[in-house]
C-alpha cells in the first residue's frame, strides 16, 4: 500500500514595494502607481509571483501587512490556491473585512496561483480552462480633468485603434457641461459603438437621477459607480428609479472589496454589471467566487483595470445565456506592459480593441 505524497505547504514568502511611473498622470498627485510584487515558495521547490496594487493611497500600509500579518500567517500552511483565503480574511479581520486587507491578501493569493499553475507547466487560461479565444476590450481614461478638446482627442485615438466601445468620466459641477462634452464624444464614436460613463461616486441620489434623465441623451451604455460605493439602499432605489425611465444599467464593483458585498447588490437588484478588481477583491479565488454569483443572477461581469491579469480571467469566464460576454478595460497608457513595468513580455496583447493571450507560464505577471 503505497501511501499518497503530502500536499506541498508554503516555505517561504516576501513582499517588496515597487512604484511604476505613469506616462499619462491620472491627476496632478497621481503619478505613479504602487505595486507590491510577491514571492512564494513551496516545500517541493515550486515558486510563484503575485502582486498587491494601490494608484496612489495605502501601498505602504499594504507592504506592512504583508510582510508581517500575512507572512507570519501563512508560513507552514498549504500551498493549495485559495485553501488560506477564508481563514486569511477571519485572521484579518479585526483590521478591516475589506479595502487594505483584502488587497494585501491578494499577494499571497496570486503568488499561489501562480506557483500552482507554473508547477502545472501551463497558464491560467490552460489550468482553469479557456472558453474563448479573445474578449472585447473597450477604451478607459482618467479624465474628467481634460478639456473638452484633450477629451474628444482621447476618444479619437481610441477610436483609430479599432475599439468600439469607450468609458469616460462624468461629473463636472454642472450637468450641461457633462452634457456638451459627452455630445462630443458621441459625435466621434457615431450611434454605433458604446459609450460608458463613471461618475466615480461623485453624486447623491437624486443628483444621479437628475443628471441621467438629461445624460440619457447619449445613450449611455452603463452608469458606473453613481453613488457612494457602500450606499447598497440608493443603488437599489436608483436601481428602481432608472428601470422606470432610462433603463440605464448600473455598474459597480471596483471599490466592493468582498464577496459577501458583491452578493448584497446583485441579491437586492442595486446593480446590473459588476466589475469586480480582481486584487482589491483579494485575489483570483474570491473573484471566481463573485463571477459565480453574477452567473447566478443573470449579470455580466467586466473586470475592473489590470487587464495583463483580468483579461486572461474574462477569457475564462463561463457564458451566460443572454447575459454580454466579459470585457477587458484598457485604460490609455496604463498597461504594466506598456510602461516597462514587467520582467517578462506581457501575458496579452490588446489590437483593434480585442484582448488576445501571449503565451507564457503561470499568471506571465513578475516584476522588474
Amino acid at each position: 500500500m503505497t501511501t499518497a505524497p503530502e500536499s506541498p505547504t508554503i516555505a517561504a514568502f516576501d513582499a517588496r514595494l515597487v512604484r511604476v511611473p505613469l506616462t499619462r498622470p491620472w491627476a496632478a498627485d497621481v503619478t505613479s502607481v504602487g505595486v507590491i510584487a510577491t514571492h512564494v515558495v513551496r516545500s517541493d521547490g515550486a515558486e510563484g509571483w503575485g502582486f498587491s496594487w494601490t494608484p496612489q493611497i495605502g501601498a505602504e500600509a499594504v507592504l506592512a501587512l504583508l510582510a508581517h500579518d500575512i507572512t507570519a500567517f501563512a508560513i507552514g500552511r498549504s500551498a493549495d490556491p485559495g485553501s488560506e483565503w477564508l481563514a486569511l480574511w477571519q485572521h484579518l479581520h479585526e483590521a478591516g473585512g475589506g479595502g487594505i486587507t483584502t488587497i494585501a491578501m491578494a499577494g499571497l493569493n496570486l503568488a499561489l496561483w501562480d506557483a500552482a499553475v507554473r508547477d502545472a507547466g501551463t497558464s491560467l487560461s490552460g489550468f482553469l480552462g479557456a472558453q474563448r479565444e479573445s474578449v472585447r476590450a473597450y477604451g478607459s481614461g482618467v479624465n474628467l480633468h481634460y478639456t473638452e478638446e484633450e477629451l474628444v482627442a482621447q476618444v479619437r485615438r481610441w477610436v483609430d485603434a479599432g475599439f468600439d466601445a469607450v468609458k469616460v468620466k462624468v461629473g463636472k459641477a454642472d450637468v450641461a457641461e457633462d452634457l456638451d462634452r459627452m455630445r462630443a464624444v458621441r459625435e466621434v464614436l457615431g450611434p454605433d459603438r458604446a459609450l460608458m460613463i463613471d461618475a466615480n461616486q461623485r453624486w447623491e441620489l437624486d443628483r444621479a437621477t437628475s443628471s441621467l434623465e438629461v445624460l440619457a441623451d447619449v445613450s449611455p451604455a452603463w452608469i458606473e459607480e453613481p453613488l457612494r460605493a457602500d450606499d447598497l439602499y440608493g443603488h437599489i432605489e436608483l436601481a428602481q428609479r432608472l428601470g422606470a425611465s432610462s433603463g440605464i444599467p448600473i455598474a459597480v464593483g471596483e471599490n466592493l472589496h468582498n464577496v459577501f458585498r458583491f452578493d448584497d447588490f446583485l441579491r437586492s437588484g442595486a446593480a446590473q454589471i459588476v466589475q469586480p478588481n480582481v486584487v482589491r477583491v483579494g485575489g483570483i479565488t474570491p473573484f471566481l467566487g463573485i463571477a459565480a454569483i453574477a452567473a447566478e443572477h443573470g449579470a455580466a461581469v467586466h473586470p475592473h483595470l489590470l487587464p495583463e491579469l483580468s483579461g486572461q480571467l474574462a477569457l475564462c469566464l463561463r457564458a451566460v445565456p443572454g447575459v454580454p460576454a466579459p470585457m477587458a478595460e484598457d485604460v490609455e497608457d496604463a498597461g504594466f506592459g506598456a510602461l516597462g513595468a514587467l520582467l517578462d513580455d506581457s501575458p496579452v496583447r490588446i489590437s483593434g480593441g480585442v484582448l488576445t493571450e501571449v503565451y507564457h507560464a503561470g499568471l506571465g505577471i513578475r516584476f522588474s
